[in-house]
């Protein structure tokens, strides 16, 4: 693993990654977001193609949702002394049977460590969706997303398992009513705890 000096020369290095372009239909365009005092790190799958064209993680309907689970606007969440937004895979996979592509394995391999060694704040991680919660949890995780995210009391407060906001898992939301009324509430209130420490310490 190269040492980078700092974390704007290490992320230089990541939006100008290549290592896989030859797959990915829309071309490279790495979306990745840190600052080096983010206390809190959201960790999804992949940018969707909206994410791809704009450049802005989380710009879409997910992100939406994402957004109100954590009881912040836009503004908030695109502040990168608060959070750092570090997908599995950094780059736009393309489309599959049923929905998009899982992420590319290059960019884990590649740049997560050196990633998370800059970020020495981090005192939650999300880890959204089934993708990160195995590289993250590993033998840790249950048997399936749902008994993992049910599960979320084993890897808090360092880990929070969430399902993917996405408006395709609203069946998953309906079965599931716990996660609203168990799950979200204590998610805002760690949210909300780090944010304005984060922002005591600045002052």
């Amino acid at each position: 693993m190269r040492q980078y000096a700092s974390l704007d020369t290490l992320l230089t290095d990541v939006r100008a990654c290549r290592a896989c372009s030859q797959h990915l239909p829309l071309g490279p365009r790495p979306i990745v977001r840190a600052g080096p005092g983010a206390r809190i790190l959201i960790v999804g799958q992949a940018p969707g193609a909206r994410v791809h064209a704009s450049g802005i993680p989380w710009d879409d309907p997910s992100g939406d949702r994402l957004r109100k689970w954590l009881g912040i606007d836009a503004t908030t969440f695109h502040n990168e002394s608060q959070f750092a937004i570090i997908p599995m895979g950094f780059c736009y996979p393309g489309r599959g049977n049923g929905g998009d592509r899982p992420p590319r394995r290059e960019c884990a391999r590649l740049w997560l460590d050196s990633l998370l060694e800059k970020l020495p704040e981090i005192q939650l991680t999300l880890l959204i969706g089934q993708y990160s919660q195995h590289h993250f949890l590993g033998v840790d995780r249950k048997p399936s997303l749902t008994e993992t995210v049910r599960a979320w009391q084993e890897y808090a407060p360092t880990f929070i398992p969430l399902p993917h906001p996405s408006p395709r898992n609203q069946a998953w939301f309906q079965r599931n009513a716990w996660f609203e009324n168990e799950v979200l509430p204590m998610l805002r209130e760690r949210v909300h705890q780090l944010i304005t420490h984060g922002l005591r310490r600045a002052e």
